[in-house]
């Protein structure tokens, strides 16, 4: 992974001089370097990478496309930027308006020499669409997490609780390879299913519908996937819900395809929830974008009226959420393309009972 020359040439067709990239996942996406201090810097023709003692012959050794240089002593980030726009003639720098707060956008503009931009778009649009070697990355890192799954489905029972079946979950993704996971596992049973992002307890597995939303991270790609399971048996109405939301899915899913509005999405797996008299209880959006972080640009949600670029790569997991009662999630990772999209999640989504 590493995007230099992508970003080289958004900086060309932009209307600033260089862009300035200070967040850990932007870093990672525009060197393939992870570290948890650095700075990369490009124009339309050269790149660099800045960063301290401790990463720096790591750097040199990984990173490629940039000039890879030391913040030594009592060199300062601020004064090497400052350098690189004296001897190029930097009049406009862009910076990471959504990940930069504004007291370091005070700082950086009172210690900087050229104008800054807000582009965090320029490198947002660039992230929502990915090829083919990054799109292998997300599959790798989902069948990591969906063989994880499958190997603590066994040990599911009113015998253990939603923290211990948790860590479970995160102790085999890291003994599968896993470089963390992509968020704390949700592991939630009984009434608590109700909560769309409930935390795991020291409950134990309550009967009825049980959820449970995770992911890990993979050379840097983040998966995420729901399945909804019922511990003990399930009366009709709790079948009606569930396959509410599975016909719910599969609307949203075949409104996919490259241009279509985040909220034309969303909309079509509304409908089904609505029509069946759950509406007041899907409160969140359809999807989201995945990549390098687990929540990113684009959504399919009704705010984002947006088209969905081909290359996007989106979750789809609708949900009904019944207070003091239960609730059921299911969800899927798509690949949008011209025509549809790829389901990149294998996992079955029958009604599993426990």
């Amino acid at each position: 992974m590493n995007t230099i020359e992508k970003i080289k040439t958004a900086v060309k067709n932009s209307g600033i001089d260089a862009v300035m990239i200070t967040s850990p996942a932007n870093r990672l996406y525009a060197s393939g370097f992870s570290s948890s201090a650095g700075l990369a810097l490009a124009t339309a023709e050269k790149a660099w990478f800045f960063t301290d003692s401790r990463y720096f012959e790591a750097a040199q050794n990984e990173i490629e496309g940039f000039d890879v240089e030391l913040i030594a002593g009592e060199e300062t980030y601020g004064g090497k930027i400052n350098e690189i726009i004296s001897q190029y003639g930097i009049g406009t720098l862009g910076f990471e308006d959504e990940c930069v707060t504004f007291a370091e956008f005070k700082r950086w503009s009172a210690r900087l020499e050229a104008r800054l931009e807000a582009s965090q778009t320029l490198l947002t649009a660039l992230r929502a669409v990915k090829n083919r070697e990054e799109l292998d990355g997300m599959i790798k890192a989902q069948r990591l997490a969906e063989k994880a799954f499958g190997e603590v489905l066994p040990l599911i029972s009113t015998d253990i609780t939603e923290k211990e079946l948790a860590a479970e979950l995160v102790y085999r993704f890291l003994r599968l390879g896993a470089e963390n996971v992509s968020f704390d596992p949700i592991v939630v049973s009984g009434v608590r299913s109700s909560m769309p992002h409930g935390v795991p307890t020291d409950a134990r597995i309550g009967k009825g519908f049980l959820t449970i939303d995770f992911g890990v991270k993979l050379d840097g790609w983040c998966s995420d996937t729901t399945r909804t399971l019922c511990v003990g048996g399930y009366d009709a109405e709790m079948r009606r819900v569930y396959e509410t939301v599975l016909k719910a899915q599969a609307a949203g899913i075949a409104a996919v395809r490259a241009d279509v509005p985040g909220s034309e999405i969303d909309g079509a797996a509304r409908r089904v929830i609505s029509e069946a008299g759950y509406g007041a209880y899907f409160g969140h959006g359809f999807g989201h974008g995945l990549g390098l972080e687990v929540h990113e640009s684009p959504n399919a949600a009704p705010s984002n009226r947006g088209g969905i670029p081909a290359g996007a790569v989106i979750s789809a997991e609708p949900g009904i959420y019944i207070p003091g009662r239960y609730g059921v999630r299911i969800e899927d990772v798509l690949y949008v393309t011209p025509n549809g999209c790829e389901n990149l999640t294998k996992l079955p989504k029958e009604l599993l009972v426990i």
